[in-house]
């Protein structure tokens, strides 16, 4: 994510198309595909969208694109115009919207590129292959439809058992999307806690910060993983009411070592980037978190098993507080 205003670079490969959509699922998962492929953050888009009938907040934006049902036709209109195309080309990313909502099958593939060659009689995707979110081009669409399924299948438990091997991922041990993957980073030693809101319970620093909290209670905000490179990604929080924030470490002040959401999400923001480190004899899921600003390693304060307690930095000391279990779910 980045701040509005925050100079990025215009997309410079082909758009990629929406054709080889089957379903609803798949539909999405090219949208998203082009949204990586526009380089535009959620902020962004709710800004360019701005300038139509139907606009867009940041919030709807990442919540629809993260669902697998088929995405309302205003919004295709508005997002597509929103991430860059022009007019023939919002009319084909309508027209196959409405393929798929009639339940029709797409065109022959020579009928959509002109070449003679064929879909795969058994309609699977290619695998997905590794991708840098403003880099994307038309290949990640074959990325998108191969994974979006494995998206609500992969977990803690079953992460070994997608078809991706470990060099076609974004975060190796973690089958996340390209795009990103809705997920749960659960404490190793309480894996019945969640990464979620708490606050610092010293009093010391007054806003929201990263706590743990029961899973079943914590239901708000929701978490959002976002690859910015290999082994690295940005963590947001989706929130209904205050949308969406990134996890920010604070290097001082009251709240210094904590982790704050904050609105003015920024990819070359270290202080907001975090290298996840696979490791243990069982790897699936099983990680360290590293914020890429100091190195150190994430961790529960004082050792705490308790709710409400306080994720923090500190000097990496391989305690099993500083574990942690990280479970793909799938979109809401």
């Amino acid at each position: 994510m980045s701040q509005m205003g925050g100079g990025l670079a215009g997309p410079s490969a082909q758009a990629p198309g929406p054709e080889q959509a089957n379903s609803p699922a798949e539909f999405s998962a090219a949208l998203r595909a082009l949204r990586g492929w526009s380089g535009l953050t959620y902020r962004q888009l709710e800004g360019k969208t701005a300038a139509y009938s139907d606009a867009l907040p940041a919030s709807t934006i990442a919540t629809t694109l993260g669902r697998a049902t088929l995405p309302r036709e205003r919004f295709v209109d508005t997002f597509t115009r929103a991430c860059g195309l022009g007019e023939e080309d919002v009319r084909r990313w309508l027209a196959v919207r409405q393929r798929i909502a009639a339940g029709e099958q797409p065109p022959p593939a020579s009928d959509i590129d002109g070449s003679d060659s064929q879909v795969p009689a058994s309609g699977e995707p290619h695998p997905a292959r590794p991708s840098r979110r403003r880099r994307a081009t038309a290949l990640v669409v074959a990325a998108g439809l191969g994974a979006v399924c494995a998206v609500g299948l992969s977990s803690l438990f079953s992460a070994s058992k997608s078809p991706a091997g470990p060099s076609a991922l974004p975060v190796p041990g973690l089958h996340i999307l390209a795009v990103g993957s809705w997920a749960r980073i659960h404490p190793f030693r309480t894996p019945e806690f969640c990464l979620t809101e708490g606050r610092d319970r010293t009093g010391g620093y007054k806003t929201a910060v990263a706590a743990q909290q029961p899973c079943a209670e914590a239901v708000l905000p929701r978490v959002y993983l976002e690859p910015l490179g290999k082994d690295t990604v940005q963590i947001q929080w989706h929130h209904p009411k205050y949308g969406i924030g990134c996890l920010t470490l604070l290097p001082t002040g009251p709240g210094r070592d904590l982790l704050e959401p904050r609105d003015d999400c920024a990819d070359n923001n270290k202080a907001q980037q975090f290298r996840l480190d696979l490791f243990g004899p069982r790897a699936a899921g099983h990680f360290r978190l590293h914020p890429v600003s100091t190195g150190q390693c994430l961790s529960l304060r004082d050792e705490g098993t308790e709710a409400g307690a306080e994720i923090v930095q500190g000097r990496c000391s391989g305690a099993t507080d500083q574990e942690f279990l990280i479970e793909l779910i799938p979109p809401p």
